[in-house]
């Protein structure tokens, strides 16, 4: 059974929406005042797992399996603002993925190339409903088409503040895990940090779900009990919900249900998550007291406490700052790509001549440049 990127290219021609607006029966709309009677996660995950086995199980191609996939993701996606969940994570591509055959690869990129699109070709419904669109991975693994379209997608609606969809792409947790700490380590050689000043809550706020609180509700659906790498971090004090139920297959009823197992364990996540934080505290403030205690100066005439205290306020200073340097250094690689697409959607390329020994940048549109050193035509096309 074949993946073929035809079939996504003739499926894709239906014109999914991202935004399906389906009628609520009287039940659902029973069933969700019930459920608000308990805590409503705010945050949820989801491991989309089953498109291929979908696909098996219905004779159909895999492509149309994803593409079933991306049909029941919209359709989640509403329960979750109906409900009040205004936060959705999605494991969309794996690293790992890209170890699969290279037809299915071509097939998933073509996929998330045709969605991309058509979610900007909604844009007026990327506005009426608030969403934020968030894409986190290692976007620079992926086709330059399709960064373009991402970037695109996340710098038109960042400022929506409504709803948040994170879609993970050309993600791993383990990579993540390893781009936060390289990014410590180069806040530390810049002078933005000190090394003192690294700690777990530190790396937590330096993965790509900085902005975002971790989620209170996993769910993983065809029946699988793995984490698959996603999340491994964020998903420490989480409720896990494993469903044994294909992904195109799962339904109103499934994601009620998970609701409902949240809300029997929510005092006992909540406890862990407090005593958490009770402890990353104390741990924190222990630091902070040794620290001083080994810098302060035997002439000193603050006080122990009030110096720890000084420290502390200057130390939350430095990881804010550094914070806000990483957000503002990820916001700049989506924004350069965007604008760099649209210069060439314009026809717009900047081209260095040789002028007497002395290199230039000269910007040109749709143009003929001749030195003597090339030749160069822009007709708004890549080169």
């Amino acid at each position: 059974m074949n993946c073929s990127v035809n079939c996504i290219v003739y499926w894709c021609f239906k014109m999914s929406t991202w935004f399906p607006e389906q009628p609520k029966a009287w039940y659902h709309k029973m069933c969700i005042r019930i459920l608000e009677f308990g805590p409503i996660p705010k945050h949820v995950a989801v491991i989309m797992d089953g498109n291929r086995r979908f696909a098996v199980k219905n004779s159909m191609d895999r492509a149309e399996g994803h593409l079933k996939g991306f049909d029941k993701l919209t359709e989640v996606l509403e329960w979750c603002l109906d409900i009040g969940i205004t936060e959705v994570t999605v494991y969309a591509f794996s690293i790992e993925n890209f170890k699969r055959s290279k037809e299915e690869v071509d097939c998933l990129m073509e996929l998330a190339r045709k969605k991309f699109k058509r979610l900007m070709e909604e844009k007026d419904k990327i506005k009426e409903y608030g969403v934020c669109v968030r894409v986190l991975g290692n976007v620079s693994l992926l086709p330059s088409d399709i960064q373009e379209i991402i970037a695109e997608v996340v710098t038109f609606s960042k400022d929506n503040t409504r709803a948040i969809l994170n879609v993970c792409f050309a993600y791993t947790s383990r990579d993540e895990m390893c781009t936060a700490m390289k990014e410590i380590a180069e806040g530390v050689s810049l002078g933005l940090i000190k090394d003192s000043d690294v700690s777990e809550a530190l790396l937590e706020k330096s993965l790509y779900t900085g902005n975002s609180p971790n989620p209170d509700l996993l769910v993983r659906t065809s029946g699988e009990v793995r984490l698959s790498d996603f999340l491994l971090w964020q998903t420490a004090y989480s409720c896990l919900a494993f469903v044994k139920v294909l992904w195109p297959e799962f339904s109103r009823w499934h994601l009620y249900g998970c609701i409902l197992h949240y809300q029997r364990n929510y005092q006992q996540l909540q406890r862990a998550k407090e005593q958490n934080e009770a402890d990353q505290l104390r741990l924190q403030r222990e630091s902070d007291y040794e620290i001083v205690a080994q810098e302060m100066d035997q002439s000193e005439t603050k006080s122990l406490h009030t110096l720890a205290k000084q420290y502390a306020n200057d130390r939350e200073n430095r990881v804010n700052n550094f914070v806000q340097y990483l957000h503002e250094k990820r916001d700049k690689f989506f924004h350069d790509i965007a604008t760099k697409s649209k210069k060439r959607i314009n026809g717009d390329v900047t081209v260095e001549i040789n002028d007497s020994d002395n290199w230039m940048t000269l910007p040109f549109k749709s143009m003929i440049v001749v030195t003597d050193i090339i030749t160069i035509q822009s007709d708004g096309s890549d080169y």
